[in-house]
């Protein structure tokens, strides 16, 4: 048998190919290339010594942001740690920093910028730090979504509301067409003034959050509720459809809590007795309507530290939050596991590792500005816009 050489077939990589494997850069979307400059190696055992010794260099100059989701190696040099948008606003509280430098993922580092001023300057330590829930919705896919809208007659009727998770540009976009932002905190909060607005929400990109605060918290049904998918034409739905809806769910997710199932809930109940299970409302519907409690990030981390001691938790978010958790509240008898058997950090924020941070704050120490993350002003104008409103609401 022979196997014919590479060079013989006849295939071209497709854009999405070239992006996955870090040839081509598109400045639309999430994904990042390889950062110039020479990364430390990771086995470098000063690492932690070169990081506290730029971040001295640097003082008052540099703010570091940690999300929860980010490795404890990386945290530990973080100035103040969050969620992404209570990180956003501590940036922006913090005038006096000409650098922040953004522990995160892209989507963050450019709410960042748009809420920071003019004179400071956004820092994410590798350009490939993105997020797979904020690639599932494009500016041009949202573009022509609207259009389906448009051509089906209810456009004037829906108000866009776009998860925290997002780009920029989709964050533009709900600024545009008069809708919000929100947060896993406050998506309720967030439909309930969409509703006020129109009698229609196109939820962008996260389905299972928009479709579990539909459901769970304003009491409406699953048939409520239609799923738009952007590579299907019209969505995969006839105007009919999208008429009768309630809410227009955008086919996105996280790759982390996408993963919790309702198997996974049923295990952890069977092999830990009087397990109380906890969830991100990013899960799938089955799995938050059989959990006990449901709640934002901060809404897990308060919860436990209120939980009594001796009780057991199930966690359904993301790996390192969850073994950072297990490991402050062990002292005071909680047994706290992760809610799925197979391990799953978050591939694209742990790519903010040690090095990267070492090479960022010493480029920035040697006066050399790197990995800048800068919104234009167009989009920045809308997207705060949008974001504005959520700050305005009740």
């Amino acid at each position: 048998m022979t196997t014919a050489q590479p060079q013989e077939l006849d295939v071209q990589p497709t854009p999405l190919a070239l992006l996955l494997l870090g040839r081509e850069a598109d400045p639309r979307s999430e994904r990042g290339v390889e950062c110039p400059g020479d990364l430390p190696s990771p086995s470098d055992p000063d690492l932690v010594a070169r990081a506290r010794a730029a971040k001295e260099r640097l003082g008052d100059k540099v703010f570091v942001l940690g999300h929860h989701y980010q490795r404890d190696e990386v945290i530990q040099f973080a100035d103040v740690t969050g969620d992404s948008f209570k990180l956003a606003r501590d940036a922006a509280a913090r005038p006096e920093a000409e650098y922040i430098v953004f522990c995160g993922v892209h989507f963050m580092a450019e709410s960042a910028d748009i809420l920071t001023g003019d004179d400071q300057k956004v820092v994410l330590p590798d350009l490939a730090a993105g997020c797979s829930m904020a690639d599932m919705a494009t500016a041009e896919q949202v573009a022509e979504c609207w259009d389906v809208l448009t051509e089906a007659g209810i456009a004037e009727r829906v108000v866009p509301v776009s998860y925290m998770n997002s780009s920029a540009d989709i964050k533009a976009f709900t600024g545009r067409h008069g809708g919000t932002i929100c947060t896993s905190s406050n998506a309720e909060r967030a439909l309930q003034w969409a509703f006020e607005q129109g009698d229609k929400v196109l939820f962008l990109p996260d389905q299972h959050l928009g479709r579990n605060t539909a459901v769970r918290d304003l009491g409406m049904s699953l048939d409520d509720c239609v799923l738009y998918n952007p590579h299907k034409p019209g969505g995969g739905l006839t105007a009919q459809q999208l008429r009768d809806a309630k809410m227009i769910l955008w086919r996105g997710h996280c790759s982390v809590h996408g993963r919790f199932s309702l198997e996974s809930v049923e295990d952890v109940r069977a092999r830990i007795p009087g397990v109380n299970v906890l969830v991100h409302p990013e899960c799938r519907h089955e799995v938050v309507a059989a959990a006990d409690q449901v709640g934002s990030t901060e809404y897990i981390i308060k919860a436990l530290e209120a939980a009594p001691a001796g009780s057991k938790w199930a966690i359904g978010t993301e790996l390192n939050l969850v073994r950072r958790l297990a490991n402050r509240f062990a002292p005071e008898g909680k047994e706290i596991v992760f809610l799925d058997r197979t391990v799953c950090f978050c591939s694209t924020m742990n790519r903010i590792d040690l090095p990267h941070l070492v090479w960022a704050l010493e480029s920035l120490a040697d006066g050399k500005l790197v990995n800048r993350i800068e919104v234009d002003r167009e989009t920045e104008r809308y997207a705060k816009l949008a974001l504005e409103r959520m700050l305005a609401l009740p």
